[in-house]
């Protein structure tokens, strides 16, 4: 894994999201890395342990939380593979943040509490304004939902 999670190279002026923002302590903070894997294309990785209140019923995750842990990771990662093919060192400005156009997510299996979660994402579509990445969230090795996100670069109007 890289030492330096996507998100901690945001700029502060944009690191507030509930999600993944750096500078937003009562949110998930959710961090999302560089991951190779033997004979597999460019993935990413999150990790995040649902707390006690993340609860759908008793030893369930809320599908809710994991919905925005496939949104954030996969923004996190079109930004990162945005500087990565602009050859740009991860957090050099000007920022490369993108926002999400659409949010799909599929739920297969009930995700359990007190299990770390694990997200892998790969990028099925890249340009320059637009980066389709499909997520995989497992728990304790089982595929518990996919999602895809449509992450669109942020628009100058989002930005200070």
């Amino acid at each position: 894994m890289s030492q330096r999670a996507f998100q901690d190279a945001y700029p502060d002026d944009l690191s507030h999201c509930f999600g993944c923002g750096k500078n937003n302590p009562q949110g998930h903070q959710l961090k999302s890395y560089w991951h190779q894997q033997e004979h597999e294309s460019e993935t990413t990785i999150a990790h995040f342990t649902p707390e006690p209140y993340h609860t759908a019923i008793p030893g369930f995750v809320y599908g809710g939380l994991l919905a925005s842990l496939i949104d954030c990771h996969g923004t996190g990662s079109a930004s990162a593979m945005a500087y990565k093919m602009d050859h740009r060192e991860l957090g050099s400005v000007p920022a490369l943040r993108f926002v999400t156009g659409a949010l799909n997510v599929s739920f297969k299996a009930p995700t359990p509490m007190g299990v770390e979660l694990r997200l892998v994402g790969r990028f099925s579509q890249v340009k320059e304004r637009k980066i389709v990445v499909e997520i995989e969230l497992s728990a304790n090795g089982v595929l518990c939902v996919t999602g895809q996100v449509i992450a669109i670069k942020m628009p100058a109007t989002m930005q200070s």
